[in-house]
């Protein structure tokens, strides 16, 4: 087995297997080179892996609470709301990336498709079948209705393995492996979102440095 790792910003494929990114989640990943900043948000994303809401089958989560979005009903320091993109929003911002959370079209927010109105916005949008390859560090978008304004999931991608469909990304509030925590997925074409149908890829957006 191979594990991809961060190794002086380049993608590096190494024997063994990295405690961050399970080797079968990327095994086969093209090796690519990775700008810092890129390289700074795959390691944060997967640094978070194993994160879950408290209390336990609650949307309280840390990441919210940093952008003080949410309800205050956790009985803790979190706030309570739906995260994916809160966490990849705050990914993004803690790596150095350009971020403006506040709830006017074009910032990013805790709506999924905040993340296409500022790719749209900054120029940084790539639809699915734009023939853009993801980058490592992009936000992949899914289940996006672009006349209304929702969208149904963001991941952050770590990674994409030539001639999949979808790619290898770490999800803020996932649901395939426990409620609402932080993993990784491999090929993924569908979110990683429980009761919910139809939210495929619908594309990805690119960071920007913050200066």
């Amino acid at each position: 087995m191979v594990a991809i790792v961060v190794v002086g910003f380049t993608l590096s494929v190494v024997g063994g297997k990295s405690p961050k990114a399970p080797a079968d989640h990327n095994a086969g990943a093209s090796v690519v080179p990775m700008t810092p900043l890129q390289a700074r948000i795959v390691s944060i994303a997967q640094g978070q892996v194993g994160y879950a809401t408290d209390p336990p089958d609650t949307y309280c989560n840390k990441y919210s609470a940093y952008w003080s979005s949410g309800t205050d009903d956790c009985a803790t320091s979190n706030l309570d709301e739906e995260w994916c993109a809160d966490f990849a929003a705050w990914v993004w911002k803690t790596a150095g990336a350009k971020v403006d959370y506040q709830f006017i079209h074009g910032d990013l927010n805790s709506s999924a498709a905040s993340f296409y109105e500022w790719g749209m916005a900054h120029g940084r949008w790539h639809p699915v079948g734009a023939r853009y390859t993801p980058e490592p560090g992009d936000v992949a978008v899914y289940g996006l209705d672009p006349s209304t304004l929702v969208a149904q999931h963001v991941a952050i991608v770590t990674s994409y393995t030539r001639g999949n469909r979808g790619p290898n990304v770490v999800n803020g509030d996932g649901d395939h492996q426990g409620f609402s925590v932080v993993e990784t997925g491999a090929d993924e074409v569908v979110a990683d979102i429980a009761n919910r149908t139809g939210a495929h890829l619908s594309g990805y957006v690119s960071p920007l440095p913050s200066f």
